[in-house]
């Protein structure tokens, strides 16, 4: 065991830096955020509420360095997702790609606002990841309103999704859950990394963890890479095995 510090501690971190995706490859991030007792959701039912300023920058920063954000029709709907709207320091971040990243929003039944902002005012387009055996009225009212990508029969496939982005030049992919679909894709074996915050908070309850869904045959096995801190606030970054 041993005591985790530095000779320059309370010098500023590059968050740019510190946060590169690794060059050459297509690579999913995932940027969650829980309390000390694990909850994934304040008492407002969002995920925002456990954050602090130097989260909501690095939420910034994570959805700027991304060519596509992912999430969850849950957490679109509770978290109210727009289009993404550009942050600071993002014409630099973004040169020579769209101005915002497109957001995926992935959904098996297709019960979404398909007339409201998050697709009719985006651009670039929403892409929804959606399966075969989706509602075919809705799936004729999606392709009008958004970028389809079907990635499984049944439930999303998210290595089939993950491959179709790739094809549309999306390699750099961060994901916002919501736990059930972080879940997801864990267990389909395309997480590349987590990003969690680790919020200096107790809430009890029966607030959702930043994974909720089935059991996995055996546990992910995850690498720390980065451990950055703020008021409290851990900031920890961890590579699959």
């Amino acid at each position: 065991m041993r005591r985790l510090s530095s000779d320059d501690a309370g010098s500023e971190v590059d968050l740019v830096e510190a946060y590169a995706y690794p060059e050459g490859r297509t690579w999913l991030r995932a940027n969650m955020i829980s309390t000390l007792d694990g909850a994934a959701w304040s008492l407002e039912g969002r995920s925002g509420g456990l954050g602090n300023e130097a989260d909501r920058r690095l939420f910034s920063l994570t959805r700027g360095m991304a060519d596509v954000v992912i999430a969850g029709a849950g957490t679109a709907r509770v978290e109210g997702y727009g289009p993404v709207d550009p942050g600071a320091g993002w014409d630099e971040l973004r040169k020579g790609r769209t101005a915002v990243p497109p957001l995926a929003v992935v959904s098996r039944s297709l019960d979404l606002d398909l007339d409201g902002p998050l697709f009719t005012e985006a651009d670039p387009r929403t892409i929804l990841l959606t399966v075969a055996d989706a509602p075919a009225d809705r799936l004729v009212k999606a392709r009008d309103r958004a970028d389809v990508i079907i990635a499984g029969e049944h439930a999303v496939d998210f290595a089939e999704a993950r491959r179709r982005l790739e094809e549309r030049g999306h390699r750099r992919l961060v994901c916002e859950g919501g736990p059930h679909t972080l879940a997801q894709v864990v267990a389909d074996g395309v997480l590349d990394e987590l990003c969690l915050t680790l919020s200096p908070k107790l809430l009890s309850g029966t607030a959702s963890r930043v994974l909720n869904g089935t059991v996995l045959a055996a546990p992910a096995g995850m690498r720390l890479q980065q451990v950055l801190e703020d008021e409290g606030f851990l900031f920890l970054r961890y590579f699959k095995e």
